[in-house]
């Protein structure tokens, strides 16, 4: 398959047509010149960043020494897939971690892209509850940068990683030091289950506003080309 870049219009397009259900994904991939782990990684990204997530980045990602280390160990202690390692790490895609496995396994030295992680943010650090919020919101804000983020903040990477999914899981009530343990359905009172949904379709609603906006843009692009 071709390794040619694809626009973000282009990637929307094809994920129309995947959800239209009237295709398979090979005959998708087929039509389109496109690998079929593209389609679904795509896909991944536009259900967690929006429209946002079928951009190409501006600049080259760059990696921490220990982030290669640790992605490397993940893969290799059998516990996740080489696509679950990629998404956790927010790798850019699975040809680079097969690199670094493949630097790894041949006794070649691992070296970062970034400035290294001090011991300190290596290991991490007591927060409380208010420090996690401001983290995870400059994190936010700066494109999930965790490397960045966690060097201003002097806590450790994965830290970052998991206060991120735990406040887009449960917004801030699931920063509070209960361990991060999410309460299940039954235990929440009706007061809590009203907020959490709420939180929900707020995040609903800004995907939707996005991938409206997103739908005039390639409408109007459609124009122009008839």
């Amino acid at each position: 398959m071709s390794k040619r870049a694809f626009s973000a219009e282009y990637k929307f397009e094809i994920l129309k047509v995947y959800e239209e259900g009237n295709h398979s994904i090979n005959e998708i991939a087929s039509t389109y010149k496109v690998d079929r782990t593209n389609i679904m990684e795509w896909k991944h990204r536009f259900e967690k960043y929006g429209v946002e997530g079928l951009k190409e980045a501006s600049t080259t990602k760059k990696y921490s020494k220990e982030l290669k280390l640790a992605a490397i160990q993940d893969y290799q202690s059998g516990q996740y897939s080489i696509r679950e390692v990629t998404r956790k790490y927010e790798i850019s895609s699975t040809s680079v971690l097969r690199k670094w496995m493949k630097d790894y396994n041949g006794h070649r030295e691992i070296k970062g892209t970034v400035k290294g992680m001090s011991h300190s943010m290596t290991k991490g650090r007591s927060t409380t509850w208010a420090e996690r919020i401001d983290i995870v919101r400059y994190c936010l804000s700066n494109d999930r940068d965790y490397q960045n983020t966690a060097e201003i903040y002097e806590v450790s990477y994965q830290q970052v990683y998991q206060w991120v999914r735990k406040y887009e899981d449960g917004g801030d009530e699931a920063l509070k030091d209960n361990r991060g343990r999410k309460k299940e359905q039954v235990e929440l009172s009706p007061e809590e289950k009203t907020k959490l949904e709420i939180k929900k379709l707020e995040r609903e609603n800004e995907r939707l506003r996005a991938e409206n906006t997103f739908l005039k843009k390639l409408e109007e692009l459609e124009r122009r080309r008839y």
